[in-house]
């Protein structure tokens, strides 16, 4: 069964962006993510807590239209970046975002002190 240059062309605009596009996308936002939000939303060093909460594909319960608010009008504690970034560059960073794994939960410190630290 041979198939129509129309029909070929009809399925790719139905499948929506490529998948080299959404890659494309992906790594832009991972960039604009490493030089504006790094700073706050990652450890500095190992030893040492963030400033802000981590974000990952939970963030804000995983609705992109919320984060992209978010990043756009900033919260009381964090700036806006409508100014600094466009909105396609924001829709980028949240399409990072959205790839970024939860966080494994840290374990509960014991009370009590039956361990032998320094509690």
């Amino acid at each position: 069964m041979r198939l129509s240059a129309q029909t070929v062309i009809l399925g790719a605009l139905l499948l929506g962006p490529s998948h080299a596009a959404l890659a494309q996308d992906r790594a832009l936002g991972e960039r604009l993510f490493n030089q504006s939000c790094v700073v706050c939303h990652k450890p500095p060093q190992i030893t040492s807590g963030a400033y802000a909460p981590a974000l990952s594909l939970n963030t804000l319960g995983g609705k992109a239209d919320i984060i992209h608010e978010t990043i756009a009008n900033g919260t009381p504690r964090m700036p806006g970046f409508k100014i600094q970034f466009t909105p396609g560059e924001i829709d980028s960073i949240v399409a990072y975002i959205k790839t970024v794994p939860a966080p494994a939960q840290a374990a509960a410190p014991r009370k009590g002190g039956g361990g032998g630290g320094l509690d």
